[in-house]
């Protein structure tokens, strides 16, 4: 495996990870946003009402979005790695 093979597998890995992290970390950072904006507004400053809604938010789209996440993580092993590592 030259230098530049070993450094494109690595990009595509990266972006991979990008790609299948996107839904998780949007719907974090809106439920945060509207959760923030409710303590703003209502002056309810409740730790666990920070937490709660947020994880409930995470866990309902990484259920939701599962199947994605697996194809990418799948079509990404046997498309770049297994055929390097079985040396086609």
């Amino acid at each position: 495996m030259t230098e530049a093979m070993f450094y494109d597998v690595l990009r595509q890995g990266l972006w991979v990870a990008v790609i299948i992290s996107i839904p998780i970390l949007t719907v974090a950072l809106v439920s945060g946003l509207a959760v923030g904006l409710f303590q703003a507004l209502t002056s309810v400053q409740e730790m666990t009402l920070t937490f709660v809604p947020k994880m409930i938010c995470i866990v309902a789209v990484f259920w939701l979005t599962m199947g994605f996440m697996s194809r990418a993580l799948v079509s990404f092993f046997q498309t770049g790695l297994i055929p390097l590592i079985a040396g086609r």
